[in-house]
């Protein structure tokens, strides 16, 4: 590896462990990235507080009163620190004024001022001075029985300032799960109407980062936010309120800290922000290489690039390293920092404190309760400072979580949708025009009549249009420009569900999710019966195939349906298929991953499925198709020929050579 400047973090240990290798750890592709706008996300992650007011004035109020409760503790101690030292000081004065007295003189014939009196000329005015600001009594001791009480209501007071901050939590979690709650309902929600061509050209591991990690930092962040804010704004406005009527001056020192901490952390800050941006958006990023290097596992083993794979892993990982190291190094420096200042302010107070008590200026257990209010005051503080922290982490996640939510949806479904009853299939194109890219056309002026029951075959070369037309069909692209009717209403003036409810598909890539046998049939229609599952499977020729398996139709597939092949997933969407009985078909080379005797088998079971029904297939192998009733061949998006293959071999046009081209590659093979 390259040699790194020193301006970098250190390189992160390799080699042998968990989370070693090529999948071993989530990171992300990308160079650094810079927050787009910090405030604006901060502003609008904090916006959703607005619907909980009236929770969050709960949560205040808990708050203030555990805050108060145990703000007033260090004071309440300070006394029974008096009554202690007092009663000590007391035995002390009492034993050395009786060494003084005469035997026939009774202690209670002496008085305190005139002890302290003698002090005084004696050259002992400062301790004179701290007797006199102490509860100290000529024969008196420690008075335990007193100092217990204290103890005792203190302890009180403590307790119902846990009670009350527990009640606080308790409600500061329901508020940020439920705020998290419908951030993941509204995400969910945006993703059913973000057109396909989001998903297109986004990876689909960033996708999911969104919705997952960045969602749950959010919900972590804004519960550990929400409880600290509002205890160490409150705890900070108590204390210094406390340390004020204790000591003016030593509060007056105690506020330096607050600008010096204000200023410190946002210096920082700055430098961490761009960090923390950077750190997710290659999290999002390496999980799109992870999932993608996943899914294509095969085909990487074949080609021989796991040594690739695995280096762009790490090359990827790394820049997410260096990112997340920059981060929470550069935000971890607050707390030192503030541990720092708070420190320096305790040896201040600590020093002008022990001089106020040798002057008699104030109490011991003032100074104690003051020391003690010194780390309440500096520690929210430091809190504050650290939130930031993980704030910056939170609103970077939220920013591109709102980025999702911005993103362009689809046009919305009419007002006033048509719903068909009683379809026929007849499909109208007219003069539809598409691009995927402004600047590249790719489907222009297309035309086309398909009458109910034809089976129509669409061919041509690679990249031709074949199934940006199913595509536009199904409406999962919007047309640029024309119509298309079913039954003569515009799809447009349907809704995307009940147009899709009209079609069954079969694509050439099976999808299978992770479940049952039966379940996968079923997907094709909701609520069909065990019966019609298995009618379904014996019309596409799987059900000898599932009845092999260990648990028949009870046979759990895994995620990827490894546990079945790819022939054998075929069959199953088309049983699939043929459950969901639609009137119009779309078959994208749906017989591409069976063997030759069983594709002849389907294409009888096909043939009867499509009796009937409108049928839009997609063929690479022509000797497939001969039997439909229109074959369009298409080229760079356009209707280059129609017709039966009979007329079109005839024609000895683009259709004809496309054909026979197939046949000379079959011959060059065999011989």
């Amino acid at each position: 590896m390259a040699e790194r400047k020193d301006t970098t973090a250190p390189a992160r240990p390799r080699g042998g462990g968990p989370g070693g290798g090529m999948m071993g750890g989530q990171g992300m592709i990308g160079t650094g990235v810079k927050a787009r706008n910090f405030g604006e996300s901060a502003k609008r992650l904090f916006a959703l507080l607005r619907p909980r007011m009236g929770m969050i004035l709960v949560v205040i109020a808990l708050a203030i009163v555990s805050v108060t409760m145990s703000t007033v503790g260090p004071k309440i101690l300070g006394d029974a620190t008096n009554k202690l030292f007092g009663g000590i000081m007391s035995q002390v004065i009492t034993a050395q004024v009786k060494a003084k007295l005469p035997a026939n003189v009774p202690l209670s014939s002496v008085k305190l001022a005139d002890v302290i009196a003698q002090m005084r000329s004696h050259g002992q005015g400062q301790l004179a001075d701290m007797i006199s600001k102490m509860d100290v009594k000529l024969g008196g001791s420690v008075d335990f029985g007193a100092i217990g009480s204290i103890l005792l209501f203190l302890t009180f007071l403590y307790l119902l300032s846990a009670l009350f901050g527990y009640l606080q939590q308790y409600f500061t979690v329901g508020i940020s799960q439920g705020i998290v709650f419908d951030l993941r309902t509204d995400v969910d929600a945006k993703l059913t109407r973000l057109p396909l061509s989001y998903f297109d050209s986004h990876p689909r591991g960033d996708i999911l980062s969104r919705v997952t990690n960045d969602i749950d930092n959010i919900a972590q962040t804004l519960q550990q936010a929400l409880t600290q804010i509002t205890t160490s704004l409150l705890s900070v406005v108590g204390v210094l309120i406390m340390m004020t009527i204790i000591s003016p001056l030593l509060a007056a020192i105690s506020l330096l800290v607050v600008p010096l901490s204000v200023v410190v952390t946002m210096q920082i800050a700055k430098r961490s922000q761009k960090q923390f941006a950077a750190q997710w958006q290659h999290t999002g990023t390496l999980n799109g290489h992870i999932e993608e290097t996943h899914t294509g596992r095969n085909v990487v083993k074949v080609f021989g690039h796991e040594k690739d794979a695995e280096e762009t892993f790490e090359a990827e990982n790394e820049k997410l390293f260096q990112a997340s190291f920059k981060a929470q190094f550069i935000s971890g420096i607050i707390q030192p920092s503030m541990n720092f200042l708070g420190n320096l302010n305790f040896v201040a107070i600590a020093v002008i404190g022990g001089v106020k008590v040798a002057t008699g200026t104030m109490t011991l257990g003032d100074v104690t309760a003051f020391i003690q209010y010194s780390r309440q005051f500096t520690w929210p503080i430091t809190q504050l400072a650290s939130i930031m922290n993980v704030m910056q982490s939170a609103v970077a996640s939220a920013e591109r979580v709102f980025e999702l939510l911005d993103e362009t949806e689809q046009k919305a479904d009419t007002t006033s949708p048509v719903h068909l009853t009683d379809v026929t299939g007849h499909i109208t194109l007219s003069d539809v025009s598409f691009r995927y890219l402004p600047d590249e056309p790719l489907i222009e002026d297309l035309s086309l009549d398909v009458k109910p029951g034809q089976t129509v075959a669409i061919v041509g070369p690679t990249g031709a249009g074949k199934t940006t037309l199913v595509n536009l069909l199904m409406r999962f692209y919007e047309i640029d420009r024309g119509s298309i009717a079913i039954d003569g209403v515009d799809t447009r003036d349907m809704t995307r569900a009940h147009v899709r409810s009209l079609f069954g598909m079969v694509l050439q890539d099976a999808w299978l999710f992770s479940g049952t046998v039966r379940e996968n049939i079923a997907y094709g229609r909701e609520g069909a019966s065990e019966a019609e599952v298995m009618s379904a499977a014996e019309a596409a020729h799987v059900d000898h195939f599932i009845k092999t398996l260990t648990d028949g139709y009870d046979t759990v597939l895994d995620d990827d349906a490894t546990n079945v092949s790819q022939g054998e997933k075929q069959l199953l969407t088309i049983a699939r298929a043929f459950l969901a009985d639609p009137q119009i078909l779309i078959l994208d080379e749906a017989t591409s991953s069976v063997d030759t005797r069983t594709e002849v088998l389907i294409q009888k079971a096909m043939a009867k499925l499509m009796q009937n029904r409108t049928s839009f297939v997609i063929a690479h192998r022509l000797s497939t198709i001969r039997d439909a009733d229109i074959i369009l061949v298409m080229n760079h998006g356009r209707i280059v020929e129609k017709g039966t293959h009979q007329e079109l071999l005839d024609a000895r046009g683009f259709y004809y050579d496309l054909y026979n081209s197939q046949f000379v590659e079959a011959l060059d093979e065999a011989s």
